[in-house]
């Protein structure tokens, strides 16, 4: 994990790669819940018999239960010192470029293209990169804004 001393240091690393998570395995358990939190139970995610016949061959992953794992992802990969707080502010784009079939490991790659300041600390932008193992396709690839309060 990579550690920011502070803003400062966090702001010299603007157009850098800042760090890749661990692989994360996505499970069948994990996608029910997914789509029950969501109530999206669309049988490509939930219903392994029909998946077998269908165009992935297995169930695969939500596209937002992907991108829901951003925060995981960015919290293993680095931190920053000296902040109150941070927040999800949001997304600026967000792509889902491959599906995720159940027992993919995906992965979190960073790279920091923005620190700007806004009241009360700084707006973070991340390209984030979820990569499949295995895979020459990402599964997603999205804008991330965060906000760190001083």
């Amino acid at each position: 994990m990579r550690v920011f001393s502070g803003i400062d240091d966090l702001k010299s690393a603007v157009g850098q790669h800042t760090g890749t998570s661990d692989w994360v395995t996505i499970e069948q358990k994990q996608i029910d819940t997914f789509a029950d939190a969501t109530g999206d139970h669309q049988w490509i995610h939930v219903n392994a018999e029909k998946a077998e016949s269908g165009p992935f061959g297995k169930t695969i992953a939500h596209g937002f239960l992907t991108l829901s794992l951003l925060p995981v992802f960015g919290a293993a990969t680095y931190q920053v010192e000296g902040i109150k707080m941070g927040i999800n502010y949001g997304l600026n784009k967000v792509r889902f470029t491959s599906p995720v079939p159940v027992g993919s490991r995906v992965r979190g790659s960073f790279e920091l293209l923005d620190v700007a300041e806004v009241t009360g600390g700084v707006q973070v932008t991340n390209k984030v990169t979820v990569e499949i193992e295995g895979s020459d396709r990402p599964a997603c690839v999205a804008e991330s804004l965060l906000r760190y309060y001083l």
